[in-house]
């Protein structure tokens, strides 16, 4: 699990290809200070594994499902990333729950100053996706845990608004209109969605969550 603040920004050392297999080679210095083979962690907001490392790098394993449903397939040599550990039992959750399980990609189709922030208008590519995008609710781009300023539901887009310390800290700086980003939409509310639309069969043998359970046990 991880929270959405970004520890640091590494950069792309290679890539070997296979089809839709990769293995990243990835420049860092903090995210290795306690590494590990096995280690979880967050590239652009995908969990991935570290297979290998050493004193300057790590590498992990994009798999084709990964390949297809981030934006890592369109990494070039030298691309930034954002870069965050797993997060340790103990620690300060200065973000939100975030998993690094991307639901999708969108694409920047607006940015603009705005006095101190930069805002950035998001089209998720599966218009589905905002369904699960409320404003001043969660939402984790590239792995960065944001809030969600507004969201047009017509137009199938939301807004975010970037301090600058966050700007100067993560990939957003080099993010412009037309650029991609990966998605991962609040899991509290993914999860919630989920067990209240149950497909029938699934309801009909757990008795579902229901609006009549959440009001029986005091919720609603």
């Amino acid at each position: 699990m991880f929270t959405g603040l970004i520890e640091e920004i590494g950069s792309l050392r290679s890539v070997e290809r296979r089809g839709e297999a990769m293995i990243l080679t990835i420049n860092a210095v903090k995210v290795l200070e306690d590494v590990k083979l096995g280690d979880s962690i967050a590239v652009n907001g995908v969990c991935l594994t570290v297979v290998k490392y050493d004193a300057r790098s790590f590498a992990v394993d994009v798999m084709p499902e990964t390949y297809r449903h981030t934006n890592l397939a369109s990494l070039q040599i030298g691309s930034p990333l954002n870069l965050e550990r797993a997060m340790m039992a103990g620690a300060r959750f200065g973000g939100h729950i975030v998993q690094g399980h991307v639901d999708g990609t969108g694409v920047i189709r607006d940015r603009r100053a705005e006095a101190n922030a930069v805002i950035f208008k998001i089209e998720p590519h599966e218009r589905n996706a905002l369904r699960h995008v409320i404003p001043q609710g969660s939402v984790t781009l590239d792995g960065i845990s944001l809030t969600v300023v507004d969201v047009d539901r017509e137009a199938g887009s939301f807004i975010v608004s970037i301090i600058p310390h966050t700007l100067k800290e993560t990939v957003l700086q080099h993010k412009h209109a037309g650029d991609t980003i990966n998605i991962e939409c609040d899991i509290l509310g993914k999860y919630i969605d989920h067990l209240l639309h149950a497909p029938e069969d699934r309801t009909a043998q757990s008795g579902g969550l229901t609006e009549a359970v959440l009001r029986d046990n005091g919720f609603i």
